[in-house]
């Protein structure tokens, strides 16, 4: 480099040489700010960090972090591991042998106020909105297409509600059979969706009463929920222990592929945008290592914002990545059917459906408390909290538990350093954690997060105010 600049006449030789100089005071300031930044934001107290997971498309931000170097930016070298079921992977955060996992939104809420296992896990992130499906088997949709109105083409119109399935669970039931279905945990969006599915079309999915001991959730049920792993559901399915399923992707998309099931719905038709995992840690280590919780978050803003940009325009790199058999292991093409904005119901009924997967858009990142309270909602439903609370409980058990708090910081941080832009939050200005009353849901009851035993009372099915089982 230094010959080719001496063959130039001076006047040029002094011109680059100049800009040298100025592009190196440049980079030194860019430098020092960047250095600036991070003695303002604290180096990672803990560097070294395992996250886990289930095999679900929706664990995407983790390995978009992972792979796309945001991890490293942040001084965080990190091993990622799959797990074999979600009470497997809870465990391991709590017993410290996972730093944090990809979680059911569920999860640090039913730990937080001691349903299963007790422990005090927060989450400072919120992994995705939408995401699921219910799919039932070929035998069922037979069963069920008499009684779903058509478009003029002859396909069903969607969305399909659980009235076309209530003839058939009755049927069953006079002929003395159990009309089972699989959800993936006990406090899983998974089974909250699908009971609200089932019960919105006038099926009852049963109650708990933990108080007596009794933890099936089959106490006056209709159609009987128990729970299955997520890459199981379509073996399960196929070998007819059940007969219909909720889960997350791409397992719903793999009984269309294999021909042994239909979806019948998507979780974005039952609660249009509704939240489904976090990104889950103990309170204790957000507490030990603060710094190591701001950057991952970080890590992880960076990453949902990568897989949503551009009108999703990276999903198909995104797809390629989750299809490695370390990551999700399915097909790319079941992945890619619906990561990419469509989805496939009957065979070769395939619709646009471009918010199913959403990671960054509609602050889809931040921890709102009445996405935790919406939980703890349906948890009383149900009667897995067993007894009346008053709204405050509510709203207590959600700050405790969702930290928009340590999200902030990490979102300011990202401005300050100008990794993304302050418009890319714009929408969080003022943001108090309830999001507005929302109004799409499958049987047209609007949910407001500040009036949670008032939305309770709402439903037709379920507990309400002074009931017990």
């Amino acid at each position: 480099m230094f010959k080719t600049i001496f063959k130039q006449p001076k006047h040029l030789y002094r011109k680059i040489m100049g800009q040298a100089l100025v592009a190196s005071l440049c980079l030194s300031s860019a430098m020092l700010a960047n250095q600036s930044v991070a003695e303002e934001l604290g180096y990672p107290e803990k560097e070294e960090l395992k996250f886990g997971f289930i095999k679900l498309t929706d664990m995407a931000p983790i390995a978009i972090a992972y792979e796309k170097g945001y991890f490293e930016d942040e001084g965080l070298y990190v091993t990622i591991e799959a797990q074999a079921n979600w009470k497997v992977l809870l465990d391991g955060v709590i017993d410290g042998r996972l730093d944090g996992a990809h979680m059911l939104a569920g999860q640090p809420i039913a730990a937080t106020i001691g349903y299963g296992t007790k422990a005090e896990i927060i989450t400072p992130f919120s992994m995705d909105l939408n995401g699921n499906g219910i799919t039932v088997s070929n035998e069922i949709w037979k069963q069920m297409k008499g009684n779903i109105p058509k478009r003029p083409d002859g396909k069903p119109v969607h969305p399909i509600k659980a009235d076309a399935l209530k003839p058939v669970v009755e049927r069953y039931a006079e002929e003395g059979k159990p009309f089972n279905m699989g959800m993936v945990f006990p406090v899983s969006t998974h089974n909250y969706e699908l009971r609200y599915w089932l019960a919105a079309g006038g099926i009852h999915p049963g109650f708990y009463a933990p108080h007596k001991g009794d933890t099936s959730g089959k106490i006056d049920a209709e159609a009987l929920l128990s729970v299955t792993p997520p890459p199981q559901m379509p073996a399960t399915l196929e070998a007819g222990t059940i007969y219909g399923y909720c889960v997350g992707e791409p397992w719903n998309q793999q009984a269309v592929f294999k021909g042994i099931g239909v979806p019948v719905v998507t979780d974005y038709e039952i609660w249009k945008d509704n939240p489904e995992k976090v990104f889950g840690i103990t309170k204790a280590f957000a507490e030990k290592y603060p710094n190591t919780t701001i950057r991952l978050t970080r890590a992880l803003i960076r990453a949902a914002k990568w897989l949503d940009e551009n009108d999703n325009a990276n999903r198909p790199e995104a797809v390629k990545i989750l299809s490695q058999s370390n990551y999700v292991g399915a097909d790319y093409d079941v992945i890619a059917n619906s990561m990419t904005g469509t989805f496939e119901y009957e065979k070769g009924d395939k619709r646009a459906v471009p918010d199913f997967n959403v990671f960054f858009r509609y602050n889809a990142t931040y921890p709102y408390y009445s996405d935790a309270i919406w939980y703890l909602t349906q948890m009383r439903r149900w009667g897995q909290i067993s007894e009346d609370k008053p709204d405050s409980w509510y709203f207590d058990v959600a700050k405790k538990v969702y930290r928009p708090d340590i999200y902030m910081k990490a979102v300011k941080s990202l401005v300050d350093e100008k990794l993304m832009a302050a418009t890319d939050f714009s929408d969080l200005t003022g943001e108090d954690g309830f999001r507005n009353p929302q109004t799409h849901f499958i049987d047209n009851i609007v949910y407001d997060g500040t009036k949670p035993n008032e939305y309770i009372n709402k439903f037709s099915i379920g507990l309400k105010s002074g009931d017990k089982i």
